[in-house]
């Protein structure tokens, strides 16, 4: 029975490249929407595919659910597009593993009129996809970046910013670029990290988003500037390794550091102090909303509009702390562990 199933879809992905065939209907009833995550075993994409698998139960739609093999993985985003135009689906989410080659897979999916939502990640231009759902990424920045501020007041800061990877590729550029506006520091090239010359900047390192790379990254700081007292991190794994770093140190009780992600172990360090503050975002809400934009695309045509004044659809941010300032909007870590993700 299973090599029968194989068959058909290969039959029918055979049809579709030559012409012969415009999609294979999987029989079902039900419109078909597909998701396409970037792995399916980090925890981000793991909490994104529960939220458009519930949603797509409430919408009586059908999903099928696709993941790149590692980061990266273009070739398998390519794939399952293909195997969803042959299922006839009225749409798909995808957060793109490769933003520019991905294109002229969408490109085709667009011919089958297929609604294309990118998740998380914008395309490469970001409209070759019909709409982005994500988290306004500068604006997180921003809201850790102002907490730092406040909480600080008027003493001196010696920050040392742990960044994504050389690449920077934008979700990297705008956390960084936004807590630097949030914290007060000047900006140089809004599309650049690094070209700043603020005194209060101890300096740049890349972490690769994990807590080795947090570690190194903060081992190699502290050696360049022992007095550093404020730590920006691109996400809470990068957090933890520098955590971890500073202990060794004897210098975690003097260091507060900021962290984006909102997941549950970082929540778990907001509520420890290993983490002064974090900005939350909601991998959940991004996959809910997606399955009910291509529920209304299908049932009469509506496409989903952006966020006013934005190009994107923002799925939102919140700060959480236990060591709440004055005039900054924020929950504390009990909430957080309510609504977190992973």
């Amino acid at each position: 029975m299973r090599a029968l199933v194989k068959w058909i879809a290969a039959g029918c992905l055979t049809s579709l490249a030559l012409g012969t065939a415009a999609a294979c209907n999987r029989g079902n009833g039900e419109d078909v929407v597909g998701l396409i995550t970037k792995t399916d075993t980090n925890p981000y994409f793991v909490t994104m595919k529960k939220g458009a698998q519930k949603e797509a139960k409430a919408e009586s739609v059908d999903l099928q659910t696709f993941a790149g093999k590692v980061d990266g993985d273009n070739e398998s985003q390519v794939q399952a597009i293909e195997t969803l135009m042959s299922y006839g689906a009225k749409g798909l989410l995808l957060t793109p593993n490769d933003s520019k080659a991905i294109v002229p897979s969408i490109d085709r999916a667009h011919k089958q009129h297929m609604l294309v939502i990118a998740l998380d990640t914008p395309t490469d231009p970001a409209n070759a996809a019909d709409a982005t759902f994500a988290t306004d990424n500068f604006a997180a920045g921003k809201l850790i970046g102002e907490w730092a501020k406040t909480k600080f007041g008027t003493k001196p800061a010696k920050i040392a910013f742990l960044d994504l990877n050389a690449n920077q590729v934008s979700v990297d550029v705008q956390r960084d670029q936004g807590f630097m506006q949030g914290f007060g520091i000047p900006i140089g090239d809004a599309n650049k990290i690094g070209d700043e010359h603020d005194q209060r900047i101890s300096g740049h390192d890349v972490t690769d988003g994990n807590e080795d790379g947090g570690r190194t990254a903060m081992e190699n700081l502290l050696q360049k500037d022992p007095s550093i007292n404020l730590v920006y991190t691109i996400n809470e794994p990068a957090a933890a390794g520098a955590y971890q770093a500073l202990k060794v140190a004897g210098k975690d009780k003097a260091v507060t550091i900021v962290s984006i992600d909102g997941g549950c172990p970082g929540v778990d360090n907001v509520a420890k102090g290993v983490i002064g503050a974090t900005s939350m975002q909601f991998p959940l809400k991004m996959a809910q909303m997606g399955i009910d934009a291509i529920a209304a695309y299908a049932k009469d045509g509506t496409r989903p509009q952006d966020t006013p004044g934005k190009n994107f659809v923002d799925t939102g941010a919140q700060l959480i702390t236990n060591d709440p300032q004055t005039g900054v909007e924020s929950k504390d870590a009990t909430w957080g562990k309510q609504n977190c993700w992973g």
